[in-house]
């Protein structure tokens, strides 16, 4: 049965709208968990679109569950993340121009840019988690970087045009699962999973936390963010 992760991010992007309060996403994190949330995940970028980072000093002081920061692999993320000590950091790939991230972390490119941020934050006793794609040769490489775990991307399978597509792309990620698994590592998944798609993702042997975002806030502006999260708990706990 998996964590659930809710990504808060958006509730920062209606705010920011306007450059102002409200919707404060520290309120929306204390709702989240009384939900159920069993962590709350930030992505502080670095053009500072949504999350700002007076929000994520306060999370770190109210949070009452698993608080996991998004991030870019590059020191001045880091030197924030040493700062704040999150319970988790989890590296993602970002470029300023995408709507939102749009794959993997590409470790095997970068190995030496993303080892330097992964040894500072394991030093400073922060777990650490890759947001990659479901490719093995990235698998086996956030393996020889010593992180507890990785997130594989489940964009493709989330956005599959036809049932045939999002079946092949399934047996992608199940095949990469059992793969993280016999690497030993955490086995985390997430981006573009709905209540409509999850429950299949939720199924898969081992996968120890999902990351859900946008579907959850788009849920939350309708029936309220304690119940928009009960109703993805219930799904992904079956």
């Amino acid at each position: 049965m998996p964590a659930l992760g809710v990504n808060i991010d958006h509730v920062a992007t209606v705010r920011q709208a306007r450059l102002t309060y409200e919707p404060d996403p520290v309120w929306a994190a204390v709702l989240a968990e009384l939900g159920g949330a069993d962590g709350i995940t930030i992505h502080l970028r670095e053009d500072r679109r949504h999350i700002q980072d007076h929000d994520l000093y306060t999370m770190k002081k109210t949070v009452q569950v698993k608080l996991n920061l998004e991030m870019a692999a590059e020191q001045e993320m880091t030197g924030i993340a040493l700062a704040v000590r999150p319970d988790q950091v989890s590296l993602v790939p970002e470029k300023r121009e995408e709507l939102t991230t749009e794959g993997g972390l590409d470790v095997v490119a970068n190995f030496e840019r993303v080892k330097s941020c992964v040894v500072q934050l394991q030093e400073a006793g922060i777990e650490v988690s890759l947001f990659i794609d479901p490719d093995l040769d990235q698998i086996a490489a956030s393996k020889n970087l010593g992180v507890h775990g990785v997130e594989l991307h489940t964009g493709r399978y989330a956005d599959a045009a036809s049932a045939e597509e999002q079946q092949r792309e399934y047996e992608t990620l199940l095949r990469a699962s059992q793969f993280t698994i016999e690497q030993g590592l955490k086995l985390h998944m997430g981006h573009g999973l709905t209540y409509r798609n999850v429950a299949k993702i939720a199924a898969i042997p081992n996968v120890s936390e999902l990351n859900i975002g946008h579907s959850i806030i788009s849920r939350a502006v309708l029936v309220g963010m304690e119940q928009a999260v009960r109703e993805m708990k219930a799904l992904v706990t079956v």
